[in-house]
């Protein structure tokens, strides 16, 4: 049984590898969730110590840890291309496309990505996997019309080969969960996704949605952490 505290210990060991990546000037995009804030606290500690970076937080929740910690912040807008991203993820495959978005940033997680050199994601060996979709795949949509959306978002899946229901989130109170941009997220449990590809496509021509959870061709290595130490898988 592994205890949580290991969990995060691992979570931790993945962020304090990628620290080897970053370099003097670098401009990051700072990756949000329970691995990220790891990275984001590590790296805190190195720009105490006199390393010059700039970050792109991914996240409102980033945005105010990285100030809080003192980390340098600049924008898109000002610094459009980025050398390094290092993140997250809810589910990694073997060819290193990844489900993220299970804290909801999904949207600003893959803008920064995509305007990054290169990106790396970190977890614990719990979120390696040898098929995507056992995660509920997240996908932003806007609230104007959600029937119309949730339904073909669900034939969409199906025909795709990955069936299966989608929920609106909610937060703790039964409300429904507003990302940082104002949109809703609908989770899509389909346990099994073959061609993740194919099913990226076909959500994303859906009006109505703003962006889904599956990162494709974007993470060039994931760094792994687990009860046999760290390891790295670069994309084949």
């Amino acid at each position: 049984m592994v205890l949580p505290m290991d969990v995060e210990a691992h979570k931790r060991a993945a962020a304090l590898r990628a620290l080897d990546f970053v370099g003097p000037g670098m401009r990051l995009g700072l990756g949000s969730g329970s691995t990220a804030r790891h990275f984001v606290d590590l790296l805190a500690e190195r720009v105490r110590a006199g390393l010059a970076i700039q970050g792109v937080p991914t996240s409102e929740a980033t945005r105010i840890q990285a100030e809080q910690l003192g980390v340098p912040l600049t924008t898109l807008d000002e610094t459009p291309e980025l050398d390094l991203t290092v993140d997250g993820a809810d589910e990694i495959a073997a060819d290193l496309s990844l489900i993220k978005g299970g804290g909801g940033a999904l949207l600003r997680e893959k803008i920064v990505a995509a305007a990054s050199a290169t990106m790396i994601v970190i977890a614990d060996h719990s979120k390696w996997v040898s098929l995507l979709g056992r995660f509920p795949l997240p996908i932003e949509v806007v609230p104007f019309g959600l029937v119309v959306t949730r339904l073909k978002i669900e034939a969409a899946a199906a025909a795709a080969g990955a069936p299966g229901p989608t929920s609106l989130r909610q937060t703790a109170d039964g409300r429904a969960f507003v990302t940082d941009g104002g949109h809703f997220i609908l989770d899509a449990h389909l346990e099994r996704i073959a061609q993740p590809a194919l099913l990226a496509k076909r959500i994303a021509e859906i009006p109505g949605v703003v962006e889904h959870g599956l990162f494709i061709g974007l993470a060039q290595a994931a760094i792994i952490a687990g009860p046999d130490g760290v390891r790295i898988v670069e994309r084949p």
